[in-house]
């Protein structure tokens, strides 16, 4: 069996009444060479991969749409009709004529808020419906309604209500997005153990001390896997709202794009779109782990 390297360092003082000297054994670090080649190890396995199935997938792509007759561009002809729209994704000429990084500001504005209203609507209801019987049994079923609803079944409705697209949009995000949060959040508050309920009785822990030291943390697993299906249903709902409410947002310029039938800008707008939802995913999948200490699902 290998043991670690290690350094023995020997003080010079000794205890009173002691005759050896005090010797401390210290594991030795590995060289920092080791280390970065590990971490170039681990981004190598995590990355590889996707690139090489990436490569794979627009090699095939390439090879099916630059036969005669195909309906879709291939990669190298998409690259050539959009290569402005990617060189400079910031120009702006006024009114609905910007570049992509406009369009997908916009409809991230629009999704922070109303997905931000959400997370606090969603885990305020979730826990009053996991921790009241009552509530449970009088708005369960009203949430499970509600939420087979489409989103885009609630735009009329809220074009109706506001008489503006803005807080339209913003309204379809609020409302496709708080149901799993909701959901989650209340499975989890049904899921604490009686032991976490025990020891807040005895040490007798307010009501806002058991909120904020038993049932938030334990809970937290179920509230961020509920935020991470919700965040990829806004981006889902905005861009769907977008193309129907117009103006300035990706969902529109794809929809722009297909009234011009530039096929090649509607591709890369999807890609832009896969991208932007897979880094919002990964940035609540990272707080979700930080919060809840590597509990949360990866």
């Amino acid at each position: 069996m290998n043991m670690p390297a290690t350094k023995i360092e020997v003080e010079t003082a000794t205890p009173a009444g002691s005759a050896a000297p005090v010797v401390a054994m210290t594991p030795k670090r590995p060289p920092r060479s080791e280390a970065y080649a590990r971490m170039v190890r681990e981004t190598a396995v995590r990355v590889i991969p996707p690139l090489v199935v990436i490569a794979l997938l627009t090699l095939v792509w390439e090879l099916v749409c630059r036969r005669a007759g195909s309906a879709l561009p291939p990669p190298s002809r998409v690259f050539k009709d959009t290569k402005e729209l990617i060189l400079d994704p910031f120009f702006d000429h006024g009114g609905i004529d910007k570049g992509l990084f406009w369009h997908l500001s916009a409809s991230l504005q629009r999704v922070a808020f109303g997905y931000s209203l959400s997370a606090i609507a969603g885990i305020a209801l979730g826990v009053l419906v996991g921790q009241s019987v009552w509530a449970m049994r009088g708005l369960d079923p009203l949430f499970q309604v509600l939420r087979t609803i489409p989103p885009l079944a609630w735009l009329p409705l809220s074009l109706a209500a506001f008489r503006d697209g803005q807080p339209s949009a913003i309204f379809v995000i609020f409302i496709t997005s708080i149901w799993p949060i909701i959901i989650n959040t209340a499975v989890g508050i049904r899921n604490i153990p009686q032991d976490y309920r025990n020891v807040a009785a005895v040490v007798q822990l307010n009501p806002l001390e058991f909120f904020g030291k038993i049932m938030i943390p334990a809970a937290a697993p179920y509230i961020f896997t509920g935020l991470r299906i919700g965040i990829g249903l806004s981006w889902l709902a905005i861009v769907a709202a977008e193309m129907l409410i117009g103006g300035v947002g990706i969902g529109f310029f794809i929809w722009d794009a297909w009234n011009s039938s530039h096929i090649s800008e509607i591709i890369l707008a999807l890609i832009y779109v896969g991208i932007v939802g897979f880094v919002l995913d990964r940035l609540i999948a990272g707080l979700g782990k930080i919060v809840t200490r590597g509990t949360a699902t990866n």
